[in-house]
């Protein structure tokens, strides 16, 4: 059994309050086709819109509260809340409520590993 928590996990400190955490990377534990993050939006948050060419994605709604753009459309989102995201389409989530916005997002393929070192910190333990 592979295991990893949130603790042990490179983390990416996004500006505006929202930080991401790598549960599953490309490659590790010999994953092949999928990464898979969680992440906490602090109140009033927001992601900037971006896509991933290649990539195809879901959102899943832990915690919280807030709106998900996707395309041109936008939505309400809460807890329980699974938003499909196309390879190529713009999309960004925003926390409107009081409390912390969680979601755990799932990328296939994964993203590039050089793309990653980018944008997450990794700890040694």
């Amino acid at each position: 059994m592979y295991m990893q928590t949130k603790a042990e996990s490179p983390v990416n400190a996004r500006g505006g309050g929202q930080r991401s955490y790598l549960l599953l990377g490309g490659g590790q534990f010999g994953s092949r086709n999928l990464s898979i993050t969680w992440v906490d939006c602090e109140p009033g948050s927001e992601q900037p819109l971006h896509a991933h060419p290649s990539e195809e994605q879901v959102y899943v709604i832990v915690q919280g509260h807030g709106v998900m753009r996707c395309g041109e459309e936008t939505q309400e989102v809460s807890a329980g809340t699974m938003v499909y995201v196309p390879p190529g389409t713009a999309h960004a989530i925003r926390n409107t409520g009081d409390e912390l916005l969680v979601y755990v997002s799932a990328t296939s393929p994964p993203f590039a590993t050089e793309a990653l070192s980018a944008t997450f910190a990794y700890r040694r333990q």
